[in-house]
């Protein structure tokens, strides 16, 4: 059975909201034929610029019924006119699913398909968006989220990990895997998966705080309490969490745990260890502790992730 995905885009689309699911549709057809068949749309037919200035070719809106629908992300605000033919088109149109890629969540949001519901959407959207769509269920931590038949992905790269999940959805876990294997991705990061964890990478927003993950990336086995991060940035713990959270958007013990987990996942996936020992090396003092850090942070134990690859090898 094809299914057929629109993918809508707008003029100062993100490329990579667009590419990124497509090349994962695409990819997941090769392993499965004849299971997508891809539709590029917007608002008029003809070329689109992208925000990077890129074109691509899309047919008018219309058409339908469709399985699913993904929007793209990007400067939705280049267009009203656009962005208005979107939302009108989105209230009506027939499909199974509808999903949106980072900023896209605007375009569902103004036609009425989140009210009520869980929604993501990019970080850096976060505020704008909660304050114009007070009865949304903002959950701003993760990569995606699904509520019903109502899919929507955190920021630009995410949207791979949405189409993804629309893929296991289809067509099943070894699809899905192997498609990520041919994407070189993780096999699926959970929709539970924090968006804010290359924030943390990164130092927070400004960098501000790069030295000190360095610093606590070194000593994941001890004990690392906000005092002990405070001090070693000459800070007070109380102003400390409040600069930490703004920078990062996300709480100092959250991103303690998220860089214990990250270096856990890294040595499940990479050896033989045993768990326990990997707990004690990465600061989760034992094998239960972890195990339940990796069912609430990544949807699945560590057995599983060794188990995935093991079958990848």
């Amino acid at each position: 059975m094809s299914r057929t995905i629109a993918l809508v885009i707008h003029p100062g689309f993100q490329i990579l909201d667009a590419a990124g699911p497509t090349a994962a549709f695409e990819i997941a057809g090769r392993h499965r034929p004849a299971s997508y068949d891809l539709q590029l749309m917007a608002p008029g037919e003809g070329a689109v610029a992208s925000s990077s200035g890129v074109t691509l070719t899309a047919r008018a809106l219309g058409g339908g019924p469709f399985d699913t629908v993904v929007v793209a992300g990007g400067e939705i605000v280049r267009s009203p006119e656009a962005a208005q033919e979107i939302v009108t088109w989105l209230r009506s149109v027939a499909a199974r699913r509808i999903a949106s890629v980072c900023s896209g969540a605007y375009f569902l949001a103004e036609a009425g398909l989140l009210e009520g519901r869980s929604a993501t959407t990019h970080w850096a959207n976060s505020g704008d968006f909660a304050r114009r769509y007070p009865n949304i269920r903002l959950d701003t931590d993760r990569l995606f989220v699904r509520d019903g038949g109502i899919w929507t992905s955190a920021g630009v790269t995410a949207g791979i990990d949405l189409a993804l999940a629309l893929i296991e959805d289809d067509l099943g876990t070894d699809v899905a895997r192997h498609t990520a294997q041919q994407l070189v991705v993780h096999q699926r990061r959970p929709g539970g998966q924090s968006q804010f964890s290359a924030l943390v990478e990164l130092g927070g927003r400004t960098g501000r705080f790069v030295g000190l993950i360095d610093w606590i990336r070194g000593r994941l086995a001890e004990p690392l309490t906000v005092e002990s991060l405070a001090d070693r940035v000459a800070m007070s713990p109380r102003h400390f969490a409040r600069v930490f959270a703004a920078e990062t958007g996300t709480t100092p013990a959250k991103a303690v745990e998220r860089l214990r987990l990250d270096a856990a996942r890294a040595a499940v996936e990479a050896g033989h260890a045993p768990f326990d020992r990997i707990a004690g090396e990465t600061g989760f003092g034992d094998a239960g502790r972890m195990r339940r850090a990796f069912l609430r942070n990544l949807g699945q134990p560590p057995q599983a992730l060794r188990r995935v690859r093991k079958d990848a090898e």
